[in-house]
């Protein structure tokens, strides 16, 4: 997810290292921060993938910077990774919010579409953090409150993003028909 990362905030606009790594930090950081040791080096694959360039630019108070730029080839790996994410990419909620980030780079409403009825069937399928046997637990099942309330937080997401989901596909139904 961090180079769908790192190609989706260069597809907006050129940064220099220390932006991009504040930007994706504020869209991952409260999960998982971003370390130079895992961005320069996913920098690196991606510039070696001829997916972005390094520009030196002087500094206006310090050293040079590099910025880096998305390339066409780039672009059209961004707009691939998002059309057809893994399976991981939609049921993982911290992987999910980055191909969401960025989806509005698919041109093609059908194809957002596509993304978001992915989403849409994952989150309907009975799913819980707790099981008996095979049967997935409902908060009112549970006796711990603070199970309970695992559970009754994520029916509250689920329940709003199920909304959004489908007041969306709405509209992306609408726009394209």
């Amino acid at each position: 997810m961090l180079e769908l990362a790192i190609l989706g905030f260069l597809y907006d606009a050129p940064l220099h290292g220390y932006e991009l790594r504040k930007r994706i930090t504020a869209l991952t950081g409260h999960v998982k921060p971003v370390a130079e040791s895992t961005l320069y080096p996913a920098i690196k694959r991606l510039e070696n993938a001829r997916f972005l360039e390094r520009a030196t630019q002087p500094g206006s108070v310090a050293a040079p910077r590099h910025v880096l730029t998305l390339t066409e080839e780039g672009g059209r790996e961004l707009r691939r990774r998002l059309a057809e994410p893994a399976r991981r990419d939609i049921t993982d909620e911290n992987r999910w919010f980055t191909v969401l980030a960025f989806l509005r780079h698919l041109p093609d409403p059908e194809a957002q579409a596509s993304v978001l009825r992915r989403r849409l069937a994952f989150l309907e399928e009975p799913a819980s953090f707790f099981y008996d046997g095979d049967r997935p637990l409902r908060a009112e099942e549970l006796d711990d409150p603070f199970r309970r309330g695992i559970l009754t937080i994520a029916r509250a997401t689920s329940q709003a993003e199920l909304a959004w989901l489908r007041t969306t596909l709405g509209s992306l139904d609408a726009a394209d028909g």
